[in-house]
């Protein structure tokens, strides 16, 4: 149990490194009240900031790259409003099997950035 704790621990310590920007603190409330049709995002701690490379529209939906693997974003993911960060985020949430194998991955919420 104390393994599977110090993976969550890491695992958020991870995703709020990636995430984070600490030179915009006026943004930490707006990001608090990020929600999509899934329900609420939670904060930019919990999101992961993608890079170009990592996300793209097919056939008129996102996709991400998340662990290396390419995953279709739910329409009901997708944020409705402006991105005030500019980058593009998701937030996914983990699900783990026993034993502490990843088991699956689901996006909660996704803003799209711009592509350069």
């Amino acid at each position: 149990m104390t393994a599977i704790r110090a993976l969550i621990v890491l695992l958020v310590w991870h995703f709020a490194a990636n995430a984070h920007d600490h030179s915009r603190p006026e943004l930490d409330s707006w990001f608090e009240s990020l929600k999509s049709g899934k329900g609420p995002c939670c904060s930019d701690a919990d999101g992961k900031a993608l890079s170009d490379i990592d996300w793209e529209v097919r056939e008129g939906h996102y996709r991400v790259r998340i662990e290396r693997q390419w995953r279709d974003v739910p329409d009901e993911a997708v944020i409705k409003e402006p991105n005030r960060a500019a980058r593009t985020m998701v937030w996914p949430i983990y699900y783990w099997a026993l034993g502490g194998n990843l088991r699956r991955i689901e996006i909660r919420c996704f803003m799209p950035g711009v592509m350069m």
